[in-house]
């Protein structure tokens, strides 16, 4: 029997992928899914980004390239962190690489080993834990609370810092919940940093280009006192809706630079030459698809909200970021993950329950509205008819806080 190294058995999963393999697999039986899992935009990739790509074939751009990245690219984006941050990067602090979870990956082995301990956010995207654990480092959440707006409180993060504690991980907007933490916290945070200056920071913003309500995304760039340990992730996967591309970047602080592009020499050489043409295309061409595409998913935010309100035993308080919704479903006597479970089985409805972002997602599940007007309200019909039947049946358990009377009640429309 072959024995694999105890770090494998360390590594997570991202659960949203393996809904998605099963709704394909139901689709594959004939049934009828809504997708409201998976955490990708529902456009096609802008066709001026496509046809750079084509172009870069065309004209013989087979080959290897620098490991971090054509300094075209790399300059196109360090001249976009100017316009939207107002902060002058060196494009040789910039590294390209082949979707933002290598970031992170680098980030985290970077510092975790046996004894060190690592903040990330709880609930957070899965992958965040799933490293930290195979580093052999000690996983330590943030607590992101529904009352705060699943913001983090800088106060608390703070408070976790140990002297063990090497890297502390920060996201918003944020994935699962579309919290957005404001300002004057991010603002108090980065002034605690001061007293903790051995803890690096990696900066997920991913999302930063999402935010709505007239919120403008705070970057942890715009902080000059903590830029020589900060590690910002970043790529055109979402905003530009090219996730299947595989394009991201991040920016490392100067002595860092060095072991960063040693491991992508290790690691996968370059990115694919092409796609780096396209991320310069997507950079420096028009942006009003990325506008576009972030209305859209407005006036989708508000539908579910409205939607999953209605719902028995469900709250939903509304998202300021990113294109998800994390509700509450405490009130309808179902664990989160069972619920996702029966409502794709029997609705053909796929989203995520919440302990799949981390053990403090209990009681939420995840909706993305990267899908149409249409089938969100589609899919939230299906379990408001679930969840009516069930609780008909006698199969949910009212909570202290909701008690039957109201759980039973009828469904506002």
């Amino acid at each position: 029997m072959l024995k694999t190294a105890a770090a494998v058995a360390r590594l997570g999963t991202e659960s949203a992928f393996e809904v998605l393999a099963r709704a394909k697999q139901l689709e594959a039986q004939g049934r009828d899914i809504i997708n409201l899992g998976i955490g990708q935009p529902d456009f096609q990739t802008p066709e001026h980004i496509v046809e750079a790509a084509v172009k870069a074939l065309r004209d013989g751009h087979h080959g290897y390239t620098p490991a971090n990245g054509i300094l075209p690219l790399r300059e196109a984006v360090a001249e976009d962190l100017e316009l939207r941050h107002r902060v002058r990067v060196d494009p040789n602090c910039i590294v390209a690489v082949p979707g933002g979870k290598v970031t992170m990956f680098f980030a985290v082995l970077m510092f975790g080993e046996a004894g060190a301990e690592i903040l990330y956010p709880n609930p957070g995207f899965p992958i965040y834990e799933s490293v930290i654990n195979f580093s052999g480092a000690k996983a330590v959440p943030i607590p992101l609370r529904e009352e705060n707006g699943f913001a983090f409180s800088a106060e608390e993060t703070l408070n976790l810092i140990t002297p063990k504690t090497r890297l502390m991980i920060i996201n918003s907007p944020a994935n699962p919940t579309g919290g957005v933490t404001p300002k004057a916290e991010v603002e108090t945070l980065v002034a605690g940093l001061a007293a903790h200056p051995d803890v690096a920071i990696m900066s997920d913003e991913i999302y930063g280009q999402m935010t709505y309500d007239g919120l403008e995304h705070v970057s942890l760039m715009s902080y000059p006192e903590i830029r020589d340990r900060l590690i910002l992730l970043d790529g055109w996967s979402k905003t530009y809706a090219m996730t299947g591309w595989r394009m991201g970047f991040s920016v490392w602080p100067k002595p860092l630079y060095d072991k960063v592009r040693k491991l992508a020499v290790n690691a996968w050489s370059c990115v694919n030459a092409p796609s780096q043409f396209a991320g310069l295309a997507a950079l420096t061409g028009p942006q009003d698809s990325v506008a576009a595409m972030v209305a859209e998913f407005d006036a989708r935010r508000k539908i579910v909200v409205e939607e999953l309100n209605k719902l028995p035993g469900v709250s939903c308080i509304t998202p300021k970021g990113a294109f998800y919704a994390f509700p509450n479903v405490k009130g309808t006597g179902f664990k989160a993950k069972k619920l996702a479970s029966r409502l794709l089985e029997e609705e053909g409805v796929a989203i995520i329950g919440g302990p799949d972002f981390g053990i403090l997602g209990e009681g939420y599940v995840r909706l993305s509205y990267a899908n149409s007007a249409e089938n969100i309200r589609r899919a939230i019909g299906r379990m408001a008819g679930f969840l009516e039947r069930n609780h008909n049946r006698g199969e949910l358990t009212p909570t202290p806080d909701r008690p039957a009377a109201a759980a039973a009640g009828p469904r506002a429309r």
